[in-house]
């Protein structure tokens, strides 16, 4: 099966250096004077290599983040994560319940940055490529490359390789086009609880796409071809238009062709050194609400960050929100002028058992036996120190930091108290190693149990967390060997581990999302994990927007998950966004995605 992941903030690194600061030099206007540009210099993690952030191999906030500052959207979350509309861009039009029927309207004077109009044409490439409706092979069908997680067999098919379907799969029905070309109407079969979180933003040209894989250069030619195709299930067409969309916006450095970058928001993509830093600059022509405050923004990659601290105090960057430690803390702290600013953020840390690979947690080591492999996942998960590693990696960052006790639902958000006193996590509340032993001598499983653990290599959080976890689960007869990665995202889901610890980032607040992660077949379900009686729930929580009765659905989800032993959540993401005063002041980082990049409208460079 394919894979799909949306990885957490800080969660994929890179081997890096970072590059020397560059300096915007004044710009000479008409009458010869000099107007000083403003520029700033933005540490992150991971470079930027995919434009097409809706594909599962791009699906990553590394990609998520840069698009963020480039295109526009419908709607984006404020830093009380609460939903905003952006009619600047385009407005959304509930019109009607039943059926359920949206209506999406592009502002006139939204432009991709080559001039040619943002307009229907690249909402129905969205539906296109995420409802499924036009893929001539199953998802289930599709083989993979267990090096790389490229499809195999799709070469003659249609097969548009996407991150996630949300509600568009509801969508069965091509959905209609009027206003002449501006709007596009979708009608669902079936209510469903996230609609707004749909066509949040457009992903990629429907022109470039079209243009691209099939050969035409005009770009209306090329969203008219495209229409066509969809309209008429043109299988050969949309063969062509699926592979583009798959791969061709996939590049590591600048692209030779400028149409693989475009914008039809704030900023433009101007440089790109491979492994070094990206430079935006303010595009002219955006007409929307979210204006960028600042001339020029570039984005420095380093997957270290005590030295993006050495970063920050040498000048190089002026801001960066990293995985942080205490380590990490103190040191920033000792900088002039530093302001820190601390929270959570929408990412929390959990462990995943591979159910699917015939390792100790599957059936399959164990003749078929679902059940022994069950309390062989009981076992492990008794012994994990939860509590243990909450308080030596993470208090010392928020002192107010607890365990996280729910699969679907942050601490601190309407429901989690309800979900956490019903949903089974208590029987994992205390580390018990001579309970594990009990339970796998009942099972009749011999001692010590080798386990594959994977994570993130040259990450100190986790590796500390190992450090923490080996000992502790060695006690409860399992010893775990060292699996760490530099190419562990890659690797999800390819069954060469049995455990895996890594960050799951909420960039919603919707409560369809984790169907991906549980539900049978989901794309971002890692660890083959099936039950029947869980989909079930799922189905019916995604059509549910009685906030209660959701509530109801996620605590009997909860209560399989914590039976059925798929893994254990640790601790919410403790959040650091460190910044030099004297360079860059009005930050308003938010809980979800985008974090640290929220808000680059109101950003102030002092005088």
């Amino acid at each position: 099966m394919r894979s799909k992941r949306m990885f957490a903030v800080g969660a994929v690194i890179a081997s890096l250096s970072l590059a020397g600061a560059a300096c915007a030099a004044p710009a000479e206007d008409d009458e010869g004077s000099s107007n000083e540009k403003t520029s700033l210099n933005l540490g992150w993690n991971q470079p930027f290599y995919g434009y097409n952030e809706n594909t599962s191999d791009a699906n990553a906030t590394a990609n998520a983040n840069i698009k963020y500052l480039m295109n526009d959207q419908f709607v984006f979350y404020n830093p009380d994560s609460e939903l905003q509309e952006n009619k600047s861009f385009g407005t959304m039009e509930q019109v009607s319940e039943d059926p359920l029927t949206v209506k999406y309207t592009v502002a006139d004077d939204t432009k991709w940055s080559d001039g040619t109009a943002v307009d229907a044409a690249d909402m129905l490439l969205v539906w296109a490529a995420q409802s499924n409706e036009l893929d001539t092979i199953a998802p289930d069908d599709v083989q993979t490359d267990e090096s790389t997680g490229a499809p195999t067999n799709t070469k003659n098919q249609v097969f548009f390789d996407e991150a996630g379907t949300g509600g568009l799969r509801y969508v069965k029905e091509t959905p209609e086009i009027g206003d002449d070309g501006k709007s596009l109407t979708l009608t669902y079969d079936r209510p469903f609880a996230d609609w707004q979180l749909d066509m949040m933003g457009l992903g990629v040209p429907a022109h470039v796409t079209a243009g691209k894989a099939l050969g035409i250069e005009d770009p209306q030619e090329a969203k008219d071809a495209l229409i066509t195709a969809v309209q008429d299930k043109d299988k050969a067409a949309l063969t062509k238009i699926s592979a583009f969309w798959n791969t061709g916006f996939d590049y590591t450095k600048m692209p030779s062709d400028p149409d693989l970058a475009l914008s039809n928001g704030p900023y433009l993509l101007k440089e790109f050194k491979e492994n070094q830093f990206m430079t935006l600059e303010k595009n002219p022509d955006y007409k929307g609400e979210h204006e960028g405050a600042i001339d020029q923004l570039t984005v420095r990659w380093n997957e270290d960050p005590l030295a993006q601290v050495q970063a920050l105090e040498n000048g190089e960057i002026d801001m960066f929100s990293p995985q942080v430690t205490s380590d990490v803390a103190d040191a920033a702290e000792k900088i002039d002028n530093v302001e820190i600013q601390t929270g959570v953020e929408g990412t929390y840390e959990h462990i995943d058992l591979v159910m699917n690979n015939g390792g100790p947690f599957s059936a399959g080591a164990y003749g078929g036996d679902e059940e022994k492999a069950k309390q062989v996942r009981k076992a492990f998960l008794q012994g994990v120190p939860r509590q243990e590693i909450v308080d030596k990696l993470i208090k010392t960052i928020n002192p107010e930091a607890e365990v996280r006790n729910s699969f679907l639902r942050t601490q601190g958000t309407p429901g989690y108290d309800e979900l956490v006193a019903q949903n089974g996590s208590a029987e994992y509340a205390e580390v018990d190693p001579a309970s594990s032993k009990q339970t796998l001598q009942q099972a009749g499983v011999q001692t010590p149990i080798d386990v594959r653990v994977m994570y993130a290599a040259d990450n100190v959080r986790r590796a500390n967390q190992f450090q923490l976890l080996k000992p502790a689960l060695a006690k409860a007869g399992f010893n775990l060997i060292d699996k760490n990665s530099p190419q562990w995202g890659d690797k999800l889901g390819d069954k060469t581990y049995d455990a895996v610890f890594f960050g799951w980032q909420s960039t919603s607040t919707g409560v369809s999302s984790d169907q991906e992660i549980f539900g049978t077949g989901g794309g971002n379900n890692l660890i083959g994990y099936s039950n029947p009686e869980v989909d079930k729930l799922f189905d019916e929580l995604v059509v549910t927007t009685d906030v209660a009765k959701q509530i109801e659905l996620q605590v009997e989800i909860e209560k399989l998950l914590y039976e059925d032993a798929v893994g254990i959540t640790i601790y919410q993401f403790p959040s650091a966004n460190i910044s030099n005063s004297n360079r860059v002041t009005n930050l308003d980082p938010a809980t979800l995605a985008p974090t640290m990049f929220y808000g680059f409208w109101d950003w102030e460079v002092p005088n």
